[in-house]
């Protein structure tokens, strides 16, 4: 037999160490859990029901009356950010719904929507606790409440998903209690701009976001900068809106709570908006052409 000389030895030794299987322990486990909030306003309560059988696609959630405080109507909110599609199946399945792709790839349902915040076809930039619709029947409910899934990154229905830090598992039903937008800013882009004007853009900024809204009943344009972070503390904030060939309409100044609202009557015309939180800036291309 052949001497092997202590070289090529601790060689063999290595090579055979690393063809080992390693314990599972070794392998370094890769986290992408979005955290949810409840798809409601801050401090509304409502049963979540993963009700089974025969809950299509089972694992989803329908979010119920509680107590005496009725569902229909209420806002809904994104339970996380991302990017939100709007929908229309008319009277059956979903109805009016949407879905929100996350950033790392799950996915959010909210489906049997009485209105939504843009047109189906649309799609826009959300944060958690961005309104996004209002509860409904339409599609094939038999009775207004709001149909919400969990996907994850694969399209699998989440069977035990978890809102506000409450997992609700195949065949419970559970009172949650929003915290979405608790502490945050008390108006909303709708408020601000007034009766008639709806969210149809939004784009983040450092502390808050900017929003481009829309009156169909006088084709004015309507742009308001909210603030999400060091909320009623007065700091240096703007809003502006430019129809095309027309002049920038710009409101500057030290808010506690929001710049603008900026509004401009723009038939016919592609506009430019956008706003600043500080030294964060959003300037939007013309676009959304009446």
């Amino acid at each position: 037999m052949p001497k092997i000389g202590k070289a090529a030895l601790l060689a063999a030794l290595a090579l055979a160490a690393a063809l080992l299987p390693r314990p599972a322990s070794a392998d370094p486990v890769e986290t992408l859990a979005t955290s949810h909030k409840s798809p409601f306003n801050c401090g509304k309560t409502f049963y979540a029901n993963n009700w089974t059988p025969d809950h299509s696609p089972s694992g989803a959630i329908d979010w119920q009356d509680y107590g005496g405080d009725d569902i229909n109507g209420e806002t809904v909110r994104a339970t996380a950010a991302g990017t939100a599609y709007f929908y229309d199946a008319g009277n059956t399945s979903y109805g009016k719904w949407i879905e929100i792709r996350h950033g790392d790839g799950t996915r959010t349902r909210y489906a049997h929507l009485a209105t939504m915040v843009r047109a189906a076809g649309g799609s826009l930039s959300v944060g958690q606790g961005t309104a996004i619709g209002t509860v409904g029947s339409t599609g094939g409910s038999t009775a207004p409440h709001l149909h919400y899934e969990q996907r994850t990154s694969t399209g699998a229905v989440d069977t035990s998903p978890t809102v506000d830090g409450v997992t609700v598992s195949l065949g419970q039903k559970k009172a949650v209690t929003s915290t979405n937008a608790c502490g945050g800013n008390p108006y909303t882009p709708e408020e601000v701009c007034g009766s008639g004007y709806g969210v149809i853009d939004s784009a983040a900024l450092t502390g808050g976001r900017v929003y481009l809204l829309y009156n169909s009943g006088n084709s004015a344009n309507c742009v308001v900068t909210l603030k999400t972070t060091n909320v009623g503390t007065p700091s240096s904030m703007s809003a502006f809106l430019e129809p095309q060939g027309s002049t920038r309409t710009t409101n500057s100044g030290s808010f506690g709570y929001y710049a603008g609202p900026v509004i401009r009557s723009a038939p016919g015309q592609c506009v430019r908006w956008g706003g600043s939180i500080g030294s964060s800036t959003y300037t939007s291309p013309f676009e959304h052409c009446d």
